[in-house]
Formats: C-alpha cells, structure tokens, sequence
C-alpha cells in the first residue's frame, strides 16, 4: 500500500438551517493514499460536497466542523491557524469546481489567472509561472496551447474552460485535488474529452484526487475506491470494480438502476401536429456567421420530440426562435395550423399561453423574493383571470399534481430542493393550461434519482393531459426515457430526425456515432477502450467531423 495522505476521521459538520443546528455529515471517515482516486456519490444532499471540502480544512459560510479530525500530510487542519490554510491550499491541496465560468474572474486573461496562485506561493515567478501553465495547457489537450491563455474566458468553450481550471488546480503540482462535480454542465462529447484529460494528467503526475459526483457512470472511469453517501452518512464503501459489479445496499442498486429508466416509452406517431418549423433560418444581431440554417422540425400533439446535440449546435436557439425571442431570417414557425407571429411582442395573449417554458436552472428561473403561491399564481391570474381564493385553490391543486404538498404555497424557494424548485417551474408552465411546454435541459443540474423523478412527473402529465414536450437536452440516457421521436443537431442544421427507434438503431450518422460513444458505461475499461478506438480510427470523434 502506497503512503496514507489524507486521513479524515468521524467527521461531524452542521450547517445553520433556520437558526438551528442541523447535522449534515454524520461522523464520516476516509483514508486516501497517495496517487489514489475516491470517487464520493450521492444525490443532492448527501453530503457529498461538505465531506470533499473538508479534505482542505475548510466549511462553506454557515457550516461548521463540530467533531473528528482532518490530517492532511499527518498535519491536523481542523482549528488549524487561517494563515496556514491559506498556505496548504492551492499548494498542498486544490480544488476544480462544477462551474468553470462561475470560479473564473471574467475581467482577466486565463494565463494571468493560473499564474496567481505559483506566484503567491512562492513557487515559480511570473514568467515562469506562464511557462507551465503553457506546458500544462498542452497536456490537458487544450487547443494552440501557447496561446490559449491570452484569452479571456468568454472566449473559450465550456469544455476548454473546465480544462483550464483543471490547470490551474496543477499549479503548484498539489498532492490532492478536490474535483466537485466537474463535468455536470458539459454536454456528452466535451465530457469524455474533460474526463479522459483529468485522468491522463492525474495519473500521470501521481495526485490523488477526491471526486465528487452524483453519477455513478462517471466516477466509474476514474475512481480506485467509491464511498456511497446519503443524508450525511456513508451508505456503502468498496473497490470500484466489485461495487459496480455487486452492491451491497438497496439505495446503490437503486442508484445503479437509474440509467434504464423507461426505454420501452410507446412510439406511436401522431398526425395531429402542435408546432410546426418551416425551414428557419436564424442569426443573432450584428453576428456574421448564421445561428441556425434550414430548420424544419414537427412536434405532434401529446408527444415528445428530443432535441439534441453538444454546446452550440443551435438547440437553445431554436428554442429562442419557437417562443419568439429570437425572429428568424427566414422560414416561419406554424402553431396549431396558424402562423405565429416572428416576434414576441407580436403574439396575443392567447399566443403566449399555448406555449409555455420550463428552464434548465430553477434557482435562477424563480423569484427568491416571491412565496411559491406567488410564483404558480401569477400566471393564473394572468391567462385564466383567476385571483383570490380560486388563484389560491388551484395553486394547491397544482402543487398536489406535481406531486408536492399544498401547503409549500406559503414556502419561498430557498426552502425547496432542487429537485423540489423544478417541479414548482413544472406547475408554474402548466398553470396556463399550455398545448406544447419547451423543456430546456430541465434536468442537467440535478442528480439522477431527483432527475429520474422530474421525467417520471413529466410522463404522468403528458399521459393525463396531453400536453406536447419538445425537449432540449445534451444527456442521451434522458433521451432514450423521455422521447418518442429524436432531433439531432449539430452546429446549427440537423444531422438526422425520426422515430427514436430509427435513430438509435445502427447505422448512425457519424454525429450521432459520435454522440451514443460517448454515453459513460457502468464499466471501468470503458472510457480506456473507447479512447483507444478513437485512435484507432474505429469511431468518429469532433475533429474528423471538422
């Protein structure tokens, strides 16, 4: 066994919720070697995240360590002196956060922003700094590498931004990185290049790292050891391979069992079509290059269309075109038979109402300000005229179909899980008694369980209702569940659209090839094989479709 690097020890932390002290990590323990990778899984608040921070001594703001002991080196960081922990982390110990745009400071260049942190440290001056960021840039396959770092970071992908903070966490070439959901927001394709990268470099350089994730597939590619957490308390704990292969606990199976949720949804067309888009083209104010080019899609009543593709094939933006956000340059959008008007502030009321939209975050897509009676209340009141004591009455009544209590009228949505929020921007759509709901990657931030539980609500409604979903996703797994019939996008014109058995069944287009290969299995060979085939020329990967 190779040298123990971080012991943590029945670890006790609780967070002030609603002025009392609750426990949210009850009494963990974790031994991590060196060059080692534990992979901690879990839903949305299992703990998971608390339990990772802490390997660098710190709590997040209404947190604190109540008992146990964190030796990092064999040196003790609980009630260790501010000045030192500002010294070990970055140094001894780093962190690659889930989101690249939020950790980035959008007002400086990327180089400058990875050399901060060897310079402050004492470790390398500021030119030689940017030389390694350079040669780190080129081991995390980051494009013209002697360059990239001259941008700033609106002026890279998602993908390239994540690589760039994986860099930055290299700097100071720590003994352990602390990953926290890395790859959740990347769509399938930059994933694997994320994770086959992170992985590449980690091994290479022998860090051991802690990675945190609610996907089981995931942490599969990477991890030596998975510890299984839920409400703060570790559920199951084994080598990798013989944990995927025989769970012990029913959450794990459970948790295992997730990805094959509904693949047998009844296909059966539809000739009474909701939308229809006309051949659309689309580009954004004073952009040179178009947005979207021939775009013709249909959505049948009472049925789901997917549509998908990586960042930036235009599936937003055709969103944007359908509700009016974004009028075309040509080609029109039809609803019901008739033609909608190009711009939003053309449509009537009777318009807007037809067509209702569910946003990928749900924390930003609702008012903190406003009690959850507010929020599904105002468009009652808006569309169907309903105020008082009716507004309150079908509130409850719509709350009670979304599977939540009535009483979550009075809440506000800070008191709401994640999981819980979606399902009030569920309610809120229906609430106007819509005929088609755009459902813009409605489940990209939650974990699988919750995300299994929005599709599962979602299915129920089109069943009872008979509502239309065009449904805007990266994840192929919530494919495979949600749709009847596919569209696959890739920078701005479809590649391939048709029954979901049709497109799933080989042959594939190259693009959807691309797409399905890079779906993570529950195997931890797979990303290993399918970087050899891609080598190998087996398989298409982004470049050769350039």
């Amino acid at each position: 066994m190779s040298e123990l690097l971080l012991r943590m020890q029945n670890l006790v932390i609780e967070a002030d919720i609603d002025g009392q002290w609750k426990g949210i990590v009850n009494g963990l323990s974790l031994n991590l070697h060196k060059g080692e990778i534990i992979g901690l899984i879990g839903e949305s608040g299992a703990g998971k995240s608390t339990f990772g921070l802490a390997a660098m001594g710190y709590t997040k703001p209404g947190c604190r360590i109540v008992s146990g002991s964190i030796q990092l080196d064999s040196e003790e960081l609980v009630n260790a002196a501010p000045s030192r922990l500002r010294e070990i982390r970055g140094n001894t110990v780093s962190y690659v956060a889930q989101s690249a745009a939020a950790a980035f400071n959008p007002a400086h260049r990327l180089i400058d922003q990875f050399a901060e942190s060897p310079v402050q440290h004492g470790k390398l001056r500021s030119d030689e700094a940017a030389q390694r960021g350079r040669e780190l840039y080129r081991q995390l396959d980051l494009p013209d590498p002697e360059h990239i770092g001259e941008r700033f970071p609106h002026q890279v992908s998602g993908g390239q931004l994540q690589r760039a903070m994986t860099a930055m966490a290299m700097g100071c070439d720590p003994r352990l990185i602390v990953f926290d959901e890395p790859t959740t927001a990347l769509d399938v394709t930059t994933q694997i290049e994320v994770l086959s990268t992170i992985k590449e470099a980690v091994r290479a350089r022998g860090v051991a790292a802690i990675y945190i994730t609610h996907d089981l597939a995931v942490v599969a590619q990477l991890a030596d050891r998975i510890m299984v957490l839920r409400y703060g308390d570790l559920i199951e704990e084994g080598e990798a391979r013989e944990l995927l292969r025989n769970p012990q606990q029913e959450y794990t199976r459970r948790l295992l069992a997730v990805r094959s949720l509904r693949e047998d949804k009844d296909v059966s067309v539809s000739d009474d079509r909701v939308l229809e888009v006309n051949s659309v083209t689309a580009r954004y104010p004073r952009a040179q290059e178009q947005v979207l080019s021939g775009i013709s899609v249909e959505v049948p009543r009472g049925k789901t269309v997917a549509v998908v593709g990586e960042s930036g094939s235009g599936k937003s933006t055709l969103a944007r075109v359908i509700t009016g956000l974004l009028p075309p340059e040509q080609g029109s959008v039809s609803f019901r038979g008739d033609l909608l008007p190009a711009a939003l502030a053309s449509r009537n009321k009777e318009q807007l109402r037809a067509i209702q939209m569910i946003y990928q975050s749900p924390d930003v897509a609702l008012n903190p300000r406003q009690k959850i009676s507010e929020v599904i209340g105002r468009p009652l009141e808006f569309y169907l005229g309903l105020q008082g004591g009716k507004n309150r009455e079908e509130v409850e009544r719509l709350l009670t179909q979304i599977e939540l209590p009535a009483d979550y009228a009075d809440r506000f949505p800070g008191q709401l899980s994640g999981g819980e929020k979606q399902r009030v921007c569920i309610a809120r759509a229906l609430a106007a008694k819509p005929d088609l709901i755009i459902c813009d990657e409605v489940t990209s931030a939650l974990d699988q369980l919750v995300a299994e539980g929005i599709l599962e609500l979602l299915q129920n409604l089109q069943n009872v209702l008979g509502v239309s979903y065009l449904f805007i996703t990266h994840d192929l797994a919530t494919v495979k569940a949600i749709a009847d019939s596919i569209v696959v996008m890739y920078q701005g014109k479809i590649v391939e659209q048709g029954a979901k058995g049709d497109i799933l069944t080989p042959p594939h287009a190259p693009y959807t090839e691309l797409l399905l290969s890079s779906v993570p299995e529950m195997d931890p060979d797979w990303l290993d094989i399918l970087v050899e085939r891609r080598r190998r020329g087996e398989l298409p990967t982004t470049a050769s479709l350039n």
